[in-house]
């Protein structure tokens, strides 16, 4: 039996052109004007950590699958239809969005909600792809925005006096 592992899953997102920097440029976007010093690097850590986490990498399976066999055409209808057209009233990217997100406390399910409505960075780029090409891209850019929102939140509680020189106890592994 083959297991999601944070190896697997990175690889699976590298091969939907998904990359932990696109991921972390959005939580810092999201961050920086939160937390006084923030790097990228420190974001960048929050994804990774993020990623390691088995529901997680499970999550980012079953959508990045869903929409590899919408795209190949292998889904019966209406599932075929309503993941191929991203049907605004589908909602189940949005429910795995909201898991990843809620991962890391409801603070990431408002970012999540955030990063969905603007379609900053990558999320905006793949949410159009999807719309205007053949490559379906429904839960791709739900995935990239929760764990971008996921990372902001991992974040925010980690350096929550707004510094990266003052992390609070208990919350080097947040």
């Amino acid at each position: 039996m083959q297991y999601a592992t944070y190896e697997n899953t990175v690889a699976k997102l590298a091969a939907h052109h998904i990359t932990i920097s696109d991921i972390a440029r959005i939580a810092f976007n999201n961050e920086q004007s939160y937390v006084e010093g923030l790097t990228i690097e420190q974001v960048e850590d929050a994804v990774e950590s993020i990623l390691h986490k088995r529901v997680v990498q499970h999550q980012v399976w079953v959508g990045l699958e869903l929409d590899r066999l919408a795209e190949a055409h292998l889904l019966e209808a209406p599932l075929q239809d309503l993941v191929e057209n991203d049907d605004g009233l589908f909602g189940v990217d949005e429910t795995i969005g909201t898991a990843i997100a809620m991962s890391f406390d409801t603070i990431g399910v408002t970012n999540y909600g955030y990063i969905d409505k603007t379609k900053v960075g990558l999320v905006g780029e793949l949410d159009r792809k999807g719309k205007t090409s053949e490559v379906v891209t429904t839960f791709a850019d739900d995935i990239v925005g929760a764990l971008a929102a996921a990372a902001a939140s991992k974040v925010a509680h980690k350096y929550a006096t707004g510094r990266v020189d003052s992390v609070l106890p208990n919350q080097d592994n947040a």
